[in-house]
């Protein structure tokens, strides 16, 4: 992993080199309609990114990559609020895929699966308090399934790239 200490010019480029990966997969997620028949459903390929940040970056350079990562999509393709779904959705799923991936609790499918379904719950949270409603749970088993799903694939895909990855910078070094 890289040093946590010095920020070097190989640290800044392989950051920005994700930021601008995960931002072109969010591009492309929104440019191609994953119609899964549910209403805010997505496939989540900029999460990938995010994965491969925590198994192969420190924290720090990992929490920056999917937050840049998070405003960009935003001031790109959304607005106001769905920044704020996304930034609620997107931290309380780092932080547990941080938490389960640092004690190697879950291999990277489950700790995918898990940001996935945290992600669901964050952006619940949001809905509830901007529609000042507990009703939005109810469509919770659905999110809990599609967010099963999308984890279950990005995180299969994760995992084939973590190996490969860690291989080509410890290689590197």
């Amino acid at each position: 992993m890289p040093s946590r200490e010095k920020l070097t010019p190989r640290r800044v480029a392989l950051c920005g080199m994700m930021v601008a990966l995960a931002f072109i997969l969010s591009y492309v997620e929104h440019l191609i309609p994953f119609n899964f028949g549910i209403p805010g459903v997505k496939l989540g390929l900029a999460n990938l990114v995010v994965l491969l940040a925590l198994y192969t970056l420190d924290l720090r350079d990992a929490f920056v990559i999917a937050v840049i990562r998070i405003i960009l999509t935003g001031l790109t393709f959304g607005g106001l609020f769905s920044m704020l779904y996304s930034l609620a959705g997107g931290l309380l799923s780092f932080l547990l895929m941080a938490f389960l991936s640092r004690k190697k609790l879950l291999g990277t499918t489950g700790v995918s699966i898990c940001g996935g379904i945290a992600h669901n719950v964050g952006q619940l949270l949001v809905a509830m308090c901007v529609l000042e409603t507990g009703n939005v749970w109810y469509y919770f088993p659905v999110l809990l399934i599609s967010g099963a799903v999308t984890g279950t694939l990005i995180g299969l895909v994760g995992g084939l790239m973590v190996g490969r990855l860690q291989k080509y910078l410890a290689g590197r070094r």
